[in-house]
This record gives C-alpha cells, structure tokens and sequence, in this order.
C-alpha cells in the first residue's frame, strides 16, 4: 500500500468481510475505517504540519492493524495484544464498547509509537510530535462521539457508567489522552532501542495486561456488562452499521 486511498480500498475489504462473517472484529474495523477517511479528509485540506509524512504515517499505522488481522485469519503469529483483542472477538460475552477498546489499545498503546519511528528513520522524532497528537485526536474524537451514542446501540450502557465510578474500571475509565501521551514515551524508547524486537515484546506484554482488564474487569462491572449485554440485541452487522452512522456523523461536522 502506497496511498492513504489504498489502505482505505482494503479496509473497505475487511469491514466487508467482518459484515458476511458477521464478525465482531468488524466493530474496530469500521470505526478505524472513518478514522482513515478523516485522516485523508484532513491531509487534502492541508491540515497537519506535514502532510506528505502524515499520509505516511497513517500508511504505516494503519498496515499494522491490517497486517495483523490477515495473519490472525490464516493463524501466523501476532502481536498478544492484537491476538487478545480478535480473540475476544469470538465471543458473545463482551460489550461493544470493550471491542472497540481492545481495538484502540493494540493500535494506540503500542502500534502508534512503532509507525511513528518508522516514519521518521533517520530524522528527528521531535518534529512528528505534534501530527502524532493530532491522529490521536481524530480517534478520540470518534471513540467520543461513540461513547456519547452508545444508548443506540447498548441501552442500559448509561447504567455502566453510573455504577462504575471507582478509577479502577479500566472499561469506564480508558483515556484516549492518556493513551496518546503513553504511546508517545514508547515511541522515544522504542527510537533509542538497541534491539526493537526486544522493545515491541516488553512493550507488547504490559499492553497486553491491559487488555486483560478490559476483557476481565472488577467483579461489580462484569455483573453490569452481563445485564447491559442483554440489551445489545442487535445484529453484528446492524451494530456496525450504526458504528458507521456515528462515525460519519462526526466527520460530517469536522467538515463543516
């Protein structure tokens, strides 16, 4: 993949093939899907500080979710954050809003911070600071816009967040922003490591923790995904496709 247009023509393949599947892996695929239209949207307008490097960083952020979802499908290794995040896919026990975060972890917490030093081999980190900042701020603003419309999709989600005030909810409590600010340290550890091999599997196993308390959160929370999952009734392709409402929805308005 060369182009921005690329990545998106084979995103369109896997929300396609997540849809037929019916595939809850599909729910990070459609949303992430509208993050790289928005991405795209922002480079024509001339909106970032580089935007020939930022159409490369969105290329080389984007081949790692896609890279890992093709080699999940034939069985090939992957990272154990990724693999967590498909694996849960499998199962009808987690909320929506937990497969989008599985999602946003692997890509965000450690995938950003390796597209980033690969975009900038041989220059300085430094001066792609703030078009990192801002990527991070077009998928938080979407995750936002789902966070506020989840009603339409997990009704009695509300009662989730009542109940769950304890900062140790990880599902209520995961900050894009804090996400972001992390990804960014790793990005600069991960640029002065001897062995990157090394750096992406320590990485990758404290991400991989989190990803386990999004998936198995405090005992007073899983009661209440169970009670609002009775509620997520919907059909995996009718929730991914009012993902795709939301999601459009915003970007109409960044438009605007």
């Amino acid at each position: 993949m060369e182009t921005i247009n690329e990545v998106i023509a084979e995103m369109d393949k896997i929300v396609q093939s997540c849809r037929d599947k019916s595939s809850r892996i599909g729910f990070f695929a459609v949303l992430y899907r509208m993050v790289t239209i928005r991405v795209r949207d922002g480079i024509l307008a001339g909106e970032f500080e580089d935007n020939p490097r930022m159409e490369k960083l969105d290329i080389l952020f984007a081949k790692r979710f896609i890279d890992a979802y093709h080699a999940y499908q034939t069985g090939q290794q992957i990272t154990e954050s990724w693999k967590l995040a498909f694996d849960a896919a499998v199962s009808t026990n987690h909320l929506v809003l937990q497969h989008l975060l599985l999602g946003m972890n692997a890509h965000i917490n450690l995938d950003l911070g390796i597209a980033a030093v690969e975009t900038m081999k041989g220059k300085n980190l430094e001066d792609i600071e703030g078009d990192f900042n801002k990527i991070n701020q077009v998928l938080g603003d979407l995750v936002d816009d789902v966070k506020l419309n989840i009603g339409t999709i997990s009704p009695t989600f509300s009662r989730l967040i009542r109940f769950s005030k304890g900062k140790e909810e990880i599902l209520v409590n995961f900050s894009i922003k804090l996400a972001r600010e992390g990804a960014w340290k790793f990005a600069k550890r991960f640029a002065a490591a001897e062995d990157e091999s090394e750096a992406i599997g320590k990485r990758d196993k404290v991400i991989s923790l989190l990803a386990k308390g999004l998936i198995r959160p405090g005992l007073k929370l899983r009661l209440l995904i169970w009670i609002a999952g009775l509620s997520e009734w919907k059909s995996v392709p009718e929730i991914m496709d009012q993902l795709g409402k939301i999601a459009e929805a915003q970007i109409t308005k960044a438009r605007a």
